[in-house]
């Protein structure tokens, strides 16, 4: 990506915003995506540092304090640039994660600064997926010597706080939005997001359309349209089917078993899903019905 699209939209007249923004987005996201600690390793204050993890939850009783030092977040940090080192994406992501990016709230009081920064977007796989950028951080900084540094953070909030519905916040259920199902569907939720953020579960998926037509008269075409109904709901929840760990299997006939896996296991990466299947009749001429459980990073 050219350096020179990088906008910062503090003034160098306002020289401490100014550098913040420079430290916690332009240098934050090139060293990131060149999987390179050490070009902000001076950024941090080691003594007394800590991060706590949110854990994507609205809740506050179940964040975790994940990086009692500046060691274990290193640690994680260049396991999480390594694996999105070598990840296919579609598009340069280092742009992406720019223009998901937004850091424009920096309370400075004296020589500390409380910094808001927010993720908004996401980037396109080659698969055609989408890998999602929708959390918060706030950043707990210092300023020594001429330059600000981070002390600590309270990262991977959701973005934004309390969405939905209040009264499926308080219950602990959501239908996460754009969430539908054909027309002929009966008394249930295509998908719930329980405890948002955190755990997506969708129902039993088959082979039919928007419109109520089932597709396929093959035990491989329902397969491959179901799975594909599944990973649609998933996305709405804000998941894709690597991150699914449970599914749950209804065939009509057994013998089609080997056949199914034939399809199914085109679409899942090791370590694949826990699974359980069994025979059982199904509405008209289905031959396949999938539900799906998946945590949402």
């Amino acid at each position: 990506m050219d350096r020179s699209k990088y906008t910062n939209p503090f003034p160098k007249s306002d020289s401490d915003r100014h550098q913040i923004w420079e430290m916690l987005v332009e240098r934050d996201i090139i060293a990131f995506c060149q999987e390179n600690w050490d070009m902000v390793a001076d950024d941090f204050i080691a003594e007394n540092f800590m991060g706590i993890d949110a854990r994507n939850a609205h809740n506050p009783d179940t964040w975790r304090m994940t990086f009692s030092n500046l060691t274990e977040y290193k640690t994680v940090w260049l396991e999480q640039a390594a694996e999105f080192a070598q990840t296919d994406w579609a598009e340069d992501p280092e742009q992406a994660i720019y223009h998901a990016t937004t850091l424009r709230d920096i309370d400075i009081k004296g020589e500390s600064a409380l910094v808001h920064k927010k993720f908004d977007g996401y980037i396109q796989k080659k698969s055609g997926e989408r890998e999602y950028l929708n959390w918060q951080t706030l950043y707990r900084c210092r300023k020594q010597e001429g330059s600000w540094k981070i002390a600590g953070f309270t990262g991977y909030m959701p973005h934004p706080m309390g969405i939905g519905n209040p009264q499926a916040m308080v219950s602990g259920k959501q239908i996460p939005p754009g969430a539908a199902q054909h027309v002929t569907a009966g008394p249930y939720s295509p998908v719930l997001q329980v405890n948002p953020g955190q755990l997506v579960v969708i129902s039993g998926q088959a082979a039919i359309d928007p419109s109520g037509t089932i597709i396929g008269d093959t035990i491989e075409e329902q397969s491959h349209y179901t799975l594909q109904n599944c990973k649609k709901q998933l996305e709405t929840g804000g998941c894709s089917l690597n991150d699914v760990f449970k599914v749950n299997v209804y065939l009509t006939d057994l013998d089609n078993w080997p056949r199914f896996n034939e399809v199914y296991k085109t679409y899942f990466k090791d370590p694949k899903p826990v699974r359980t299947a069994v025979q059982t009749p199904l509405l008209y001429t289905l031959l396949v019905e999938i539900e799906m459980w998946a945590v949402k990073k």
